[in-house]
């Protein structure tokens, strides 16, 4: 008995220990995570059960040692607008949302954590804003398609440095701006040496395509620009790339003539230059053999006739030249071309007699509208698809011609059936197999294609088996692929629709359809005769139910264990529970972190030393329900709003869209982290509001807006020379009171003069904390991903990822450029503190540095500390932080520069005249407390300004 005992007690402990391990597979911070995109998103998994996520297996999640490595859930009709909680997930290799268009938002600054992450793709969702340039700190990032969102703004020119990439694909969204190319040590698309496919087409982009982009070391095999503003020259650099294949310029507004050096290109298949406003020659394309598609059309190239050189090219079966001048006669060897399929040459001059000979293709479309063809030598005796409407050969009698009424289009290829007599019933759908399947739909969208006969089947019948090729060879249930209706889309695109059928039920589970969605969109396997694609997918109807069959023998069985087992699970049922209630604590911690604050009557919270919790009620309230004649200014994040509190304090609320919100622990860091600001010249938090899914800050009402709007072209108000001393003055004094008096002390991180604010007295309060971080004192610096605005940006921070309070120097010290100089960071294409150093180079004597000092605030020479002013701005943005002054030290020197302007009394009068001899001492004091502006100790009249300031 006592053996007995013995060995029961060993098989309960290995029991309970088997019981302990499988529980807590997955690491806490990656567990919290998805807990909290189980509670913001709609249309999860519904197997996403459990405390688990790794040892429950949830559907879309890969995991590796705990790590969560791998998310892909294509298609899975996912609803949510937060983005923040995935930046958590640090272990990530693979992120694929696409096919989600319920999902919305903005992409966080917070996705340059995922700093494993090798592959995002997001085709075919709702997302919007700008991308952020943290995104170019993702070192392992091979892949990137965003196609087909609404993103924004400029694309950030830190994906530069991203050398694993491979594709980047920003097709179809709303991006603005030029293509970014690398300026010094600024980053640019043209450091992507080892990217092969570039698709930026669908967008607004504008400017010139700099030449510097292409260079004969990168790898490049498609440039796909096509549908934006783009302007000037094509760049000859295109010419030394010596493995592209596809070149699509269409639809822009690309002038001047095409570059002889494209015929070095020999590897091109396909040149698309149609719509744009080029002019000259029509471009030689001799020796380019392995052209298969040629598009010119509706350019304004010289008068000529048909390239001799287009006869020559045995590959092509494609060549459209409408509206580009062509004259004379077409020559008979043209149409003998042997792969050539579509000819297209309306809105031409072509005339004289058509002869299109006897060599000609069976399946060949020639469209010669409104040209000048007289007579047709094979009237009665031709086999093509042709159309002469439009010609004087169809005036008249000719008129009932069939070449005059032929109208040029293809006819729809769909697969045939080999089972024509089997139907299902009307929720089913008869595969190529002939079975009654429920298949996943969806729509193959092609860049480009060779070919241009939709009738010809064995193109997609080639594609249908690429695409099982694909399925099979990566372990996919898919029976059949099906195709049908081609059609070439307003931009020239191919859109094929695809059904997909399942092998081994008669449905699809959640797995295989992400699964399938994340292999037709990461483009894995070469095609014939297609160009690259993506692909969008509707909605999914059955997905498969677990199969939950029975038997009498595990009925049998069932019950004998069961019993057997019974008193070892009610032993670690209390284990377990114990453990459940753990992450379930942690969970709700994680959904509202602040369940631990108390707040009294008033809102006002002890733990904040004074700042308030606002309900979501009197914010509404106080804003006018969040009205737009209360909007003060907006941004990625959200938008601003003014606001009267019940006791009349007029406040600034930051209120997140909710795309940009942070996690919520983040949201808390950063309020208690505000909290503990108290200084004059550092905006001051009032409260917040964390409720009904809101996230929003309340500061105090700035009411002259920014440094940034003070410095622009056009300014509310005038800063002349002692302001802006003293609004650096401020701006110092609130940063070294972040660095060495607060309690810990505070990295700013993005140190600007749009986060330098001025209230009613021109007093400078340093605002924005939302990418602040706590100094370590043991290390020095902070180890974090690179956040920042382009043009403030620490290079040493950049290249270390080592954040110290010496990133904040540099940062000031573009600001003290800029309020010397009113240039923005970088203006024309080069940056302030290149300029300022090349200047300071050339210039001896310091005249040429003087020509750089606004004029609105004086002749440069005559200003008493402009020179100390340059060289304080140039030891603060030093590339070593090490040799950078503290912001102390910065303190100090600016107020001895002040006591030097102070030797000479300015009023606002003196300092925009050419005399400067009134040496009425002026006191430090006197100075800082606006006494030396004017005799009379009161401000002068600077306008009434409508401000939109930021915060």
């Amino acid at each position: 008995m006592m053996e007995m005992g013995s060995r029961s007690q060993v098989f309960l402990l290995i029991f309970a220990s088997q019981i302990l391990a499988i529980l807590g597979q997955t690491n806490s911070n990656d567990a919290t995570a998805l807990f909290a995109i189980k509670s913001s998103w709609n249309n999860l998994p519904p197997n996403w059960e459990g405390s688990d996520p790794c040892g429950s297996s949830w559907e879309g999640i890969i995991c590796n040692d705990s790590r969560v490595t791998s998310i892909k859930l294509s298609g899975m009709g996912l609803e949510g607008n937060q983005f923040g909680d995935l930046s958590s997930l640090t272990a990530l290799q693979i992120l694929d949302l696409s096919n989600n268009v319920g999902l919305k938002g903005t992409l966080p600054s917070s996705i340059g954590n995922l700093k494993n992450l090798t592959t995002l793709i997001l085709v075919g969702c709702s997302f919007f804003g700008q991308i952020p340039e943290s995104i170019g700190s993702l070192q392992q990032l091979v892949f990137i398609s965003l196609t087909s969102n609404s993103f924004t703004g400029s694309i950030p020119p830190s994906i530069g440095n991203l050398s694993k990439l491979s594709w980047l694909d920003l097709s179809d969204n709303k991006l603005s701006g030029t293509i970014p190319v690398s300026k010094g040590s600024t980053p640019g698309l043209d450091w992507l040496v080892n990217t092969r496919h570039l698709h930026l087409s669908k967008n607004q982009l504008s400017g010139r395509i700099q030449s510097q982009l292409f260079s004969p070391n990168m790898k490049l095999k498609h440039v796909i620009l096509d549908h934006n503003q783009l302007m000037g020259e094509i760049p000859e650099s295109l010419g030394s790339l010596q493995n592209l294949e596809i070149l699509r310029l269409d639809w822009n507004s690309l002038s001047g003539s095409v570059p002889s050096n494209l015929t070095n290109i020999t590897s091109l298949n396909e040149l698309y230059l149609s719509s744009n406003n080029l002019n000259g020659s029509i471009p030689d394309l001799t020796g380019m053999n392995l052209l298969t598609y040629v598009g010119m059309s509706n350019n304004s190239f010289n008068a000529s006739g048909i390239p001799q050189w287009l006869t020559s090219l045995p590959q092509l079966k494609t060549i459209y030249m409408e509206d580009t001048a062509l004259q004379e006669q077409i020559p008979v060897d043209l149409f003998s071309l042997p792969n050539l399929e579509t000819i297209g040459l309306a809105n031409n001059n072509l005339s004289g007699t058509l002869d299109i000979g006897t060599r000609y293709g069976n399946n060949l479309t020639l469209d010669l509208r409104n040209n000048s063809i007289k007579d047709f030598t094979q009237k009665t005796e031709y086999n093509m698809n042709i159309s002469l409407s439009g010609n004087p050969i169809c005036d008249g009698t000719g008129a009932t011609a069939k070449y005059c009424s032929v109208q040029i289009s293809n006819d729809s290829f769909s697969s045939s059936l080999t089972c024509p007599e089997m139907s299902c019933s009307s929720d089913k759908t008869l595969s190529p197999t002939c079975k009654c399947l429920y298949p996943f739909t969806g729509t193959l969208h092609f860049f480009s294609l060779s070919f241009s006969n939709l009738e010809n089947s064995s193109y997609f019948t080639t594609l249908a088996g690429s695409m099982m090729s694909a399925f099979l060879s990566n372990g996919l249930p898919v029976d059949s692929v099906s195709l049908s209706d081609p059609t070439v889309d307003v931009y020239s695109y191919l859109q094929i629709e695809a059904q997909i059928f399942p092998s081994t039920q008669n449905s699809f589970n959640r797995t295989s359809i992400s699964s399938i969605g994340f292999l037709l969109n990461r483009n894995p396997f070469q095609l014939q005769y297609f160009g690259p694609f993506f692909f969008t997918s509707e909605s999914y109807c059955c997905f498969a139910d677990k199969m939950k069959k029975s038997s009498h023998t595990g009925i049998i069985v069932g019950a004998s264990v069961g019993g057997a087992v019974l008193v070892l699970l009610t032993l670690c049922a209390g284990l377990y529970a114990f453990h459940q209630r753990k992450i379930a604590k942690r969970a709700g911690h994680s959904s509202n972190p602040f369940e631990t604050w108390d707040r009294d009557k008033s809102g006002a919270v002890p733990q904040l030393k004074g700042a308030r919790w606002f309900s979501f009620e009197e914010i509404r309230k106080c804003t006018n329900n969040f009205s737009e004649s209360n909007c003060i200014g907006s941004g990625g994040y959200g938008k601003v709003y003014k606001g009267t509190l019940t006791a009349g304090e007029v406040v600034a609320i930051k209120r997140a869209q909710h795309g940009s919100m942070q996690g919520a622990f983040e949201f808390k860091t950063e309020i208690e982290l505000l909290s503990r600001i108290h200084h004059k010249n550092v905006v001051k938090l009032v409260g917040f509001c964390y409720e009904q899914g809101e996230q929003m800050l309340v500061y105090e009402y700035i009411s002259k807006g920014t440094l940034r709007e003070s410095l622009s072209v056009k300014p509310k108000i005038q800063l002349y020379w002692t302001r802006r001393l003293r609004i650096a003055l401020d701006a110092a004094r609130g940063l070294a009171y972040l660095h060495e008096l607060a309690d810990p002390p505070i990295i700013h991180r993005d140190v600007k003069s749009n986060n330098i604010l001025l209230d009613d007295h021109l007093t400078a309060k340093v605002a924005d904390f939302g990418l602040s971080l706590l100094k370590d004192d043991d290390k020095g610096h902070v180890t974090t991903q690179v956040k920042g605005t382009l043009g403030y940006l620490d290079p040493e921070y950049y290249m270390s990822q080592q954040l110290t309070e010496k990133s904040d120097v540099y940062s000031y010290g573009v600001v003290l450029l800029e309020l010397i100089t009113a240039r923005a960071p970088i203006e024309r294409g080069k940056h302030i503190v290149r300029l300022v150093a090349e200047t300071r180079y050339d210039s001896k004597d310091n005249s040429k540095l003087y020509q750089l000092i606004d004029p609105r605030i004086g002749p440069g020479s005559k200003l008493e500390g402009a020179d100390r002013l340059f060289t304080l701005g140039m030891r603060c943005v030093n590339e070593s932080g090490a040799e950078r002054p503290s912001m102390g030290e910065v303190v100090k020197e600016i107020e001895n520069i002040i006591e030097l302007a102070s030797l000479t009394k300015y009023t606002d009068e003196a300092l925009t005249s050419t005399s400067f001899e009134d040496t009425t001492q002026v006191s430090l004091d006197d100075f800082y407390n606006d006494k030396a502006f004017d005799y009379s100790g009161k401000f002068p009249d600077v306008g009434v300004r409508n401000t939109t300031g930021s915060y």
